[in-house]
């Protein structure tokens, strides 16, 4: 089976070279960088990523863009043009949809302080999760025009490189397992829910991952304080536990930045 980096990089294999390795690059780093909390060095990243496909989409369109290494001008002026230009140079996402989503990405990355000193607002998660979510779906957009996939496929391709993918957590031949040992389990729980994109899990599956010595305390122990405390949802019919809005914010606000 292909990893997930091959598979996107295949699913973008239509666009050239120097623009989707840079576009990649970009992308995994704000996607690596929000799941550690660096909302900062995210925003950076979503930057580039901004950048990239705004050149990109120049090249695409007009046949010609500002150069790598060289500043664009105006950038919120020069994805307004890509919408003047004829319905016979490209798609309309390409020329129009996409570049009004840049715009909006880019315009929140610059004016909310994150990668500029003196904002008037600090970098913060809620930003960093916005700037993660739009650029999921212009890369879900690309693949859609570019590798003839629907939405959903192209959804799925994307979430199958992890929304959330974490160096604490090792993922091998479908099982996972967590890299840090200043974690107890109700902690390790978490970040293993959080580390799917979908927030949730079997609880046979974190009892599996977490090690713990006997199932039915691991049910009582840790899921149901868990679940008492709503960071999760356990279902004791079903046995599946899912991951609350609270417990997504311990995870980002204590467990991530605890590792930083």
């Amino acid at each position: 089976m292909s990893k997930p980096k091959d598979s996107l990089d295949s699913a973008l294999a239509a666009i050239p070279s120097d623009f989707r390795k840079k576009l990649l690059n970009s992308y995994r780093d704000l996607k690596t960088r929000h799941s550690e909390a660096k909302f900062d060095a995210a925003g950076l990243s979503a930057g580039k990523f901004c950048e990239t496909t705004l050149r990109f989409l120049q090249q695409k369109l007009t046949g010609a863009h500002v150069p790598f290494g060289a500043k664009i001008p105006n950038f919120v002026e020069a994805c307004a043009s890509l919408g003047q230009q004829p319905v016979t140079s490209g798609n309309e996402s390409l020329r129009i949809v996409i570049p009004r989503a840049l715009v909006y990405l880019y315009t929140l990355r610059n004016k909310r302080g994150i990668g500029h000193v003196g904002g008037d607002v600090d970098a913060n998660r809620l930003d960093s999760y916005v700037l993660v979510t739009g650029c999921d779906w212009i890369v879900c957009e690309l693949i859609r025009i570019f590798h003839n996939l629907s939405l959903d496929e192209a959804q799925d391709l994307v979430d199958s490189v992890s929304t959330r993918q974490l160096v604490d957590i090792w993922e091998v031949a479908g099982r996972k397992r967590v890299l840090r040992d200043d974690l107890d389990f109700k902690q390790k729980v978490l970040l293993l829910l959080y580390s799917n994109h979908d927030h949730g899990a079997l609880a046979e599956d974190l009892f599996a991952w977490t090690k713990y010595s006997v199932i039915s305390m691991f049910r009582k122990a840790v899921l149901a304080a868990l679940d008492k405390d709503n960071l999760v949802d356990y279902d004791e019919e079903t046995e599946f536990v899912i991951l609350s809005p609270l417990g997504v914010r311990k995870v980002e606000e204590q467990i991530l930045k605890k590792s930083v």
